[in-house]
């Protein structure tokens, strides 16, 4: 691993670690920093870099990702900004126009907001050439035409495509456009522009089911970040044959890709009206699932987690609905397992206290509450205040993790910080503000649980052009300046992944 001696750099406090006003010299060996102190002697050939005064923390890190499927978006067509399944099918046609005979695969587009779902038919008038597949915006969900559903090996239907039917087609996109979709190249700038932001990793939860491609990408200039590779049901039994527990390093790489959990997804989203209520949907007379609905039953969900469990698995449970939350504690509470809540949307208070009592993490994305805020009050109405429900989890003791959901939203944990802190992406007040978080407080649930920087701590460090635990006068102020945070350097294992110009 290469070392690298940081001097003159001003400590970032994590958690409650006091103050240091001055600069210090910060030296990382062996991808772990050994030295702290106003002045280190520099061993020989380790790379010095001046920090000048600049503010050093740990490094960033995303805890939900779906990788495969941000660095693919990235190339998609673009359909969040659509209002209307006529307005989708526009944008559709005229890429159509442009790129005559290239198929379309997009991104983006929300139901909940066009109105309604679109048919099959409606694509099929714009293109029966051409596969055109259009997932949604929250991934919970596919909208396609005939030939779309063909190639994928899907029924033809007049319908999307929902949750686990549409999960386990994800895999096969590839043979609509006949290739592969994700080139080594479009990882290696993917992971560029995530080191760029001071992402030094991510808990990877896509669903290609295998940590192969992860191997071999690593050779081929993917080993930039570490990677912590997520399991599904699917693959479960293959990774409890090769004795994979989670934190182990995956053979064939280095020890910074390792094992992670097992991921389940046990319900739907909010967009698609498929996150598993208490109560009713305010649409609830238009829903074949008027509150919702899990995606396995209560002995399937125990199933999973007990089998990893035994298997040494962490458990990362997907929960959206506050139904779905208090089924799966419950899960967790008889087979003993270890792990996460995701999402955990829609939270009553006495879940939250459960969520603490289990030991359980909160892995949170708080850049989903900008998208949802308007949503949430149509079709939720009267839940907002137990949605995205980041203070009453601090207060109780609760471990938080900020993720993103990428491409849900941008992989962008200055976003993610942001938004824990003003709860609000346009001029409007906050929503529900009594939930939000300090800026000290979201930066420590940003960083995989690491303190302040010191000996002993990884050698993934982030160099900042400015305090990123500064307070403007208002949380709009700070949240802006979150958002716009200059990144001066990024290092992982004292290698440094980005510099800037």
């Amino acid at each position: 691993m290469p070392d690298l001696l940081l001097r003159n750099a001003r400590l970032v406090p994590v958690g409650n670690a006091a103050t240091y006003d001055g600069v210090l010299d910060v030296l990382v060996e062996d991808g772990t920093v050994t030295q702290v102190a106003p002045r280190v002697e520099r061993p020989q050939r380790v790379e010095e870099v001046d920090a000048e005064g600049r503010w050093v923390a740990p490094g960033l890190w995303d805890q939900h990702v779906h990788f495969t499927q941000w660095v693919e978006g990235r190339q998609r067509l673009d359909l969040a900004g659509a209002t209307s399944v006529e307005e989708a099918t526009a944008i559709v046609a005229a890429r159509l126009a442009a790129a005559p005979g290239q198929p379309v695969v997009g991104w983006g587009h929300r139901s909940a907001f066009m109105g309604r779902d679109g048919t099959t038919a409606e694509l099929d008038a714009v293109s029966t050439e051409v596969p055109v597949l259009l997932v949604s915006g929250d991934g919970h969900h596919a909208w396609a035409n005939t030939l779309a559903y063909n190639l994928l090996g899907l029924p033809v239907r007049d319908d999307v495509v929902r949750e686990n039917e549409w999960f386990d087609a994800y895999p096969r996109i590839g043979v609509l456009t006949g290739g592969q979709t994700d080139p080594p190249q479009a990882y290696r700038e993917a992971l560029a522009a995530a080191a760029a932001l001071g992402v030094v990793g991510f808990v990877d939860f896509e669903f290609n089911g295998r940590v192969q491609p992860w191997v071999d990408r690593w050779h081929d200039g993917g080993d930039l970040l570490r990677v912590r590779w997520a399991t599904y049901a699917a693959g479960l039994d293959e990774v409890l044959e090769s004795g994979l527990r989670t934190g182990d390093p995956v053979p064939g790489a280095d020890g910074r890709l390792t094992m992670g959990p097992l991921k389940i997804i046990s319900d739907g989203s909010l967009n698609t009206r498929t996150a598993w209520c208490c109560d009713l949907y305010a649409d609830a007379d238009v829903l074949e699932h008027p509150a919702g609905l899990p995606n396995q039953s209560g002995a399937e969900l125990r199933s999973l987690l007990g089998r990893a469990t035994q298997g040494g698995l962490e458990v990362a449970t997907h929960a959206i609905g506050d139904a779905a939350v208090t089924e799966a504690l419950s899960a967790y509470a008889e087979t003993w397992a270890t792990g996460s809540i995701e999402h955990a949307q829609l939270v009553q208070r006495h879940d939250v206290h459960r969520i603490a009592e289990l030991g359980l993490r909160a892995s949170v994305q708080p850049a989903h509450l900008l998208d949802d805020r308007d949503l949430t009050e149509k079709i939720w109405p009267g839940r907002g205040e137990r949605c995205f429900a980041f203070r009453w989890m601090l207060d109780e003791g609760v471990e938080l993790s900020l993720g993103s959901d990428a491409p849900v939203s941008p992989l962008d944990p200055w976003l993610a910080i942001a938004s824990a802190v003003h709860r609000s992406g346009d001029d409007r007040d906050p929503w529900h503000a009594e939930q939000s978080l300090t800026p000290a407080e979201a930066l420590a649930a940003s960083v995989d649980g690491q303190p302040t920087v010191a000996v002993g701590s990884r050698g993934d460090l982030v160099l900042l052009d400015r305090d990123p635990l500064a307070v403007g006068e208002t949380t709009q102020q700070t949240a802006a300046a979150l958002r716009g945070m200059p990144v001066a350097l990024t290092v992982v294992a004292g290698r440094v992944v980005h510099r800037a110009d």
